[in-house]
């Protein structure tokens, strides 16, 4: 009997050789080769796992060259080895996560239908086929869930309104144009655990009365496009998707369409705009996509790392899921770790964990061996932290007491050599470049805060500069129409509070 080894097809451990890894150990007789996601422990690419009487046992990060070494020392019996990291469930960074959304990635084949089942796959959907889309709304209104990005938006809230309006056609978008820097969990759960977006896409198609859904998909993403296209295939065979969802006489279609490659797609309005066959513009608002939303419908939009929460909320209730987190924050969050750090990767845990617990519990601190000196959560548009913020609790309301965000969950940090000068402007650049033009505070704003920015560091009547930049958030912030523009001020302030000698003030 064979040896079931685990090599991840992740593109993440793809980047760094694993498919020549899974080749080489492929050669070799007695084992069979499962490619897995990953498990997000990302410095330990490839992490290898074999699958012992006793647990899989992880080696990490595995090279080819590795491998005659690895079977030399016994690997297939979990054999010392320098690589050897012990059982993977056992290594601290793994352990003392709380896992809902990503419980199956990294532990599964994601394409095969049998294992997702086995490990408790379609459950919540089973129980959101016995209720009505009442009921299923009513429980992820109880459950507390918000939206996973910038707006936090109450996720019961935004399907009740797609229910509660009448229309012959409704549709379920997903947002899974993930650009925000330092973000990643969503590619990784499209690529490790697929089905459980499409169970999650389903039940907000049983909830709404939606007959048809599209993920939108970041253009930049093509394993994961891969793998969510051979997915949905096999879900169409097996009868989850169709006319005749699983016999129930509820029907539910769902595509994938590749994004166009702009970070201003990751915006509702204009991501359905680019649906819809149009440049990436933003709409106005009212009316709001749950009532008026693609092709002019009612539209339930939301990103990965809701729908994936679902089937969680439909399976075991409301209250277990209430039973994660803290105060309006509730559940769990797949945060990820980017930037100067030792151990970067993807941590899930419930809300109330502290940034500087992921920064030194979970990232082991900054990979260059020098203090933290600033933290960029939330993306692109989120503010910069400082030391003396490190405590504060990942969870939305104590970060819009800091005027910060928590966003998507990615976290990027910078030890005590970055010039946040630097990144005030880089700032105002990226809105620059990536507006879509539509308003003026965007288009203009950002390009004035370019200039405003380079005349403040170079001394040139700094107190002139500095009232004009101030103004000028005010200006993006309250007159323009979306978010890129609305929340650039965020790291331009929140650099110039925190670190001002970068500008040149004491």
């Amino acid at each position: 009997m064979s040896v079931r080894v685990f090599v991840p097809r992740d593109a993440a451990a793809l980047s760094v050789g694993a498919d020549a890894v899974a080749k080489a150990i492929a050669a070799r007789p007695g084992v069979s080769v499962v490619r897995n996601g990953s498990r997000g422990m990302l410095w330990l690419e490839p992490l290898v796992e074999v699958e012992t009487p006793a647990g899989r046992i992880a080696y990490g990060p595995v090279d080819a060259a590795d491998v005659a070494g690895l079977f030399d020392a016994g690997f297939l019996q979990g054999g010392a080895h320098r690589l050897n990291l012990g059982k993977t469930e056992d290594i601290p960074y793994f352990k003392k996560q709380e896992r809902l959304g990503f419980a199956r990635v990294g532990v599964i084949d994601p394409l095969s239908l049998a294992e997702y089942e086995a490990h408790g796959g379609w459950r919540g959907l089973t129980a959101a086929l016995g209720k009505s889309g009442a009921q299923i709304v009513d429980d992820v209104t109880k459950s507390g869930l918000r939206g996973r990005g910038g707006a936090a938006f109450p996720t019961g809230i935004k399907w009740k309104t797609v229910h509660d309006t009448a229309a012959a056609q409704k549709y379920i978008v997903c947002n899974a144009d993930e650009g925000d820097s330092g973000t990643f969990a969503d590619r990784m759960v499209m690529e490790g655990d697929p089905f459980l977006l499409i169970e999650g896409m389903l039940i907000a198609g049983i909830a709404v009365g939606a007959t048809r859904g599209y993920i939108y998909l970041r253009s930049e993403y093509p394993d994961a496009e891969r793998t969510l296209v051979a997915a949905l295939e096999l879900a169409r065979s097996a009868g989850y998707l169709g006319d005749n969802v699983r016999g129930s006489g509820k029907a539910f279609h769902l595509e994938v369409r590749r994004g166009a490659g702009a970070y201003i797609c990751g915006e509702e309005t204009a991501l359905l705009e680019s649906l819809e066959g149009r440049r990436g513009i933003v709409r106005y608002r009212p009316p709001v996509p749950a009532v008026q939303g693609l092709f002019a419908k009612p539209t339930a939009l939301n990103n990965v790392l809701t729908f994936i929460s679902v089937p969680a909320i439909l399976e075991h209730g409301p209250q277990f899921y209430q039973d994660y987190g803290v105060g309006r924050s509730r559940g769990t969050l797949a945060f990820q770790l980017a930037g100067n750090l030792k151990h970067g990767g993807l941590v899930e845990k419930a809300f109330g964990v502290t940034l500087r617990e992921l920064l030194y519990d979970y990232g082991g601190g900054s990979a260059s061996g020098r203090p933290i000196r600033a933290v960029q959560v939330g993306g692109p548009l989120g503010a910069y932290l400082k030391e003396s913020q490190f405590d504060t609790p990942m969870d939305y309301e104590a970060f819009a007491a800091q005027n910060a965000l928590v966003g998507h969950g990615g976290l990027v940090a910078f030890d005590d050599t970055v010039d946040m000068a630097k990144m005030a402007r880089y700032a105002m650049e990226f809105c620059a470049i990536e507006s879509c033009g539509k308003c003026t505070p965007c288009r203009i704003g950002s390009t004035r805060g370019v200039e405003v920015i380079d005349r403040l560091v170079a001394g040139d009547r700094r107190e002139l500069q500095l009232g004009l930049l101030k103004d000028l958030c005010e200006t993006m912030t309250d007159a323009s129409l979306c978010a890129l523009g609305g929340l650039t001020p965020y790291p331009v302030r929140s650099a110039l509070e925190h670190f001002p000698e970068d500008f040149g003030r004491s």
